[in-house]
């Protein structure tokens, strides 16, 4: 059984985990100025205010994944023998909830008050001693908020993928399509310039519909990943490949009659067991111990391994 004091994750990744945490600190200063920026400007818009409070819940993954990083890879004591590698989990967990409780204030927030009819107006704004309308502030706030963002996500999605990171993923594939958000907003103070009243609050409607889906998404596969389900890659959701790779090379070892596998994710990593039908007269310490270190060496992702011989795969 692999030494869990001694887990770090392969040279050739530790530079992406540091890029990773890099971006994650440079969104988080990005955010706070957006923030600070569209509160600025929002005045009574509807789709501005849904907008502003988007980007306010978006400093939630860079947060959660900045804590987990600093826990995910403490050494197992007796308190918990199995590591804090879970902490990923559980920064995405969070995450998830709070993205789908914000999904579902602005949905009843926006529909209420396209419901109430309710006539938003944006007034004008004195810059360099002249008259500005505001609303054309605003598209800049909006700009401002949706094409570096763009650029960051693509940035970490490489990285998310290569780190089988979940909570790391969301938030590139969030800020990725953070251009939808801004270009519905944009749409609804376009709305409101021509008299269309309705156009505010239905951009509103639009983008907590989108905030619910993600936040609903992330939900569920949060909590499928802490119920133990099969392991899954981050973007596709399609189980890992890496499982059945392990029976297939666990199958063609010569002391093995039959074996099968299963594996649960935990973080950015697996924990699982391999059961075994040996074959007779087979040293069955030597052989496990020679097999436990064939697959430890197998992918990284495979952190904590169980090799238990069985009479029978109906028995395990």
């Amino acid at each position: 059984m692999k030494n869990p004091e001694a887990f770090e994750l392969p040279e050739h990744l530790v530079s992406k985990f540091e890029e990773a945490k890099k971006l994650e600190w440079i969104t988080l200063a990005y955010l706070i100025s957006t923030i600070i920026l569209m509160y600025l400007v929002m005045g009574s818009s509807q789709a501005m205010k849904t907008a502003w409070l988007e980007d306010a819940m978006g400093l939630l993954p860079a947060i959660s994944f900045l804590i987990a990083s600093r826990f995910a890879y403490k050494k197992p004591n007796s308190e918990f023998p199995y590591g804090y590698h879970r902490a990923f989990s559980i920064a995405y967990l969070a995450g998830a909830v709070a993205l789908f409780a914000m999904g579902c204030f602005l949905l009843i927030d926006s529909a209420i008050s396209l419901i109430k009819a309710e006539h938003p107006t944006i007034g004008t704004i004195v810059l360099f001693g002249k008259q500005f309308w505001l609303g054309w502030v605003m598209i800049l706030a909006l700009v401002w908020a949706s094409l570096p963002s763009v650029f960051i996500g693509y940035k970490k999605l490489p990285l998310a993928k290569k780190l089988h990171n979940k909570i790391l993923y969301t938030d590139a594939n969030t800020q990725k399509a953070d251009y939808t958000t801004a270009f519905a907003a944009m749409l609804g103070i376009t709305g409101l310039a021509f008299g269309l009243w309705w156009a505010d609050s239905a951009a509103a409607l639009f983008i907590s519909f989108s905030v619910l889906k993600d936040g609903y998404t992330n939900l569920k596969t949060a909590v499928l990943d802490l119920m133990d389900r099969h392991p899954v890659h981050v973007d596709t959701q399609n189980n890992d490949d890496l499982v059945e790779g392990i029976r297939g090379v666990v199958t063609e070892w010569d002391w093995v009659l039959e074996a099968d596998v299963r594996f649960r994710e935990q973080g950015q990593v697996y924990f699982g067991e391999v059961f075994i039908v040996p074959i007779n007269d087979v040293d069955i310490t030597f052989e496990v111990e020679k097999g436990l270190k064939i697959l430890e060496d197998y992918h990284w992702k495979i952190y904590q391994v169980t090799i238990m011989p069985v009479k029978s795969l109906s028995e395990k």
